[in-house]
């Protein structure tokens, strides 16, 4: 027997929730075998390409579909000449009949319930229809925005009763005494019995091997990189501690032209490349890092005992320096809004921190060790509902 699961992520800006589904197949794959009797075969569904060069487990693949990205005016095709209502057509057919075929017992839908536009909808009604013994789940970073900004995304779903419709629970990926989008209002109280907490998914991320030598170096990650420029211009021209090197890894979907700028404003002590097979095992071998406030890479980071200092996205949505603020107040990380950096500012964060240890200890660092009993439990009680359901349309 194989347990089936599918994970969906949008993906129209960096690489954060692919990477996250794929945190969480890899913690799958190592822990639910044992829990089940079962093996664990998988789908990650994703709009990177990009996501295709992380290795996958054993029993999974890939579902490329036609990628998006956010323009001046929101969503729009990032490479297809299509207006949005045909491409967000063709992703949901395409996600449609691949969990029509592909017949999964669980389903983890990251961040976006119902995908861009509405576009998972359709999917996941047919599945509830076709399927009931599936287990769908709704998958959340533990910050999601201002509250009234939050509150109007669960309205445009529907509410919290079509929410339920879909969902069987919503897993928050964090530490509710750092953040609670329960108590701040971000997630509505009408679902508050769907929601549980895993802790961050940062530690037991499968161990990689950094591509760097030995020599010391100080790190500058600037996530998937669309809108690191200014980040990476400051951190290029800061100075770099005596007897260190400084690696940027611009991230693959800065345009090209700005990563040739960077390149040509670098110095000999100064390194910049598009990207590395592993991040993780870079920040592990790493000195010092700067990096922004996605969910992904600051889990990364916390997962090691590197100094960190976190320099936010604060345009559009104010999630990561929420994420930030919280995080500095429990004194996980260092924090700088963009407006305040400089190279001045780097240069000195640098030289003060190198080599210093961070212990991140107050914290529940660890939701993937703990994912694979919630989907175990989770697998169990939906096949015992879905077989009382049919004791009760047979009598």
């Amino acid at each position: 027997m194989v347990t089936r699961i599918a994970l969906y992520s949008h993906d129209s800006i960096g690489l954060g929730h692919v990477r996250r589904n794929l945190a969480l197949a890899h913690a799958l794959s190592a822990s639910l075998p044992a829990l089940t009797g079962e093996a664990v075969s998988g789908l990650l569904i994703t709009g990177a390409s990009d996501a295709t060069t992380f290795p996958l487990p054993d029993g999974w693949d890939w579902l490329v579909v036609p990628a998006l990205t956010r323009g001046e005016q929101g969503y729009e095709s990032r490479h297809l000449h299509l207006a949005m209502p045909a491409l967000t057509t063709m992703r949901g057919n395409i996600v449609r009949v691949a969990l029509r075929d592909f017949a999964p017992d669980l389903v983890i839908v990251d961040r976006h319930a119902l995908g861009v536009q509405r576009e998972l909808e359709g999917a996941l009604a047919a599945l509830r229809a076709t399927r009931p013994q599936c287990a769908i789940v709704l998958g959340l970073r533990e910050v999601l925005d201002r509250r009234s900004v939050a509150l109007s995304e669960w309205k445009a779903l529907g509410g919290p009763r079509a929410v339920r419709e879909l969902f069987d629970a919503i897993w928050v990926y964090g530490d509710p005494l750092i953040h609670n989008a329960l108590a701040t209002g971000e997630i509505p109280a009408a679902l508050a019995d769907l929601v549980v907490h895993t802790g961050y998914l940062a530690n037991g991320r499968p161990p990689g091997r950094s591509s760097h030598g030995a020599e010391p170096f100080v790190l500058t990650m600037l996530g998937g990189g669309s809108d690191g420029r200014e980040l990476a211009t400051a951190a290029v021209h800061a100075a770099v501690p005596a007897g260190y090197q400084h690696t940027i890894v611009t991230g693959p979907q800065m345009p090209r032209a700005h990563r040739s700028e960077i390149r040509a404003l670098a110095g000999p002590a100064t390194t910049v490349v598009r990207s590395v097979p592993d991040a993780l095992a870079l920040a592990r071998q790493a000195s010092a890092v700067v990096c922004m406030g996605g969910y992904n890479t600051v889990n990364e980071v916390m997962s090691t005992t590197v100094p960190a200092l976190i320099v936010p996205r604060v345009h559009r949505r104010q999630e990561q320096a929420i994420r930030a603020r919280a995080l500095a107040a429990h004194g996980l990380i260092d924090s700088a809004l963009p407006s305040s950096v400089t190279p001045e500012l780097l240069g000195d964060w640098f030289q003060a921190n190198v080599g210093r240890t961070v212990h991140r200890t107050g914290v529940d660092l660890d939701g993937l060790r703990r994912v694979g009993q919630l989907a175990a439990d989770l697998l169990r009680a939906s096949a015992a509902a879905s077989v009382q359901s049919e004791v009760r349309h047979a009598v």
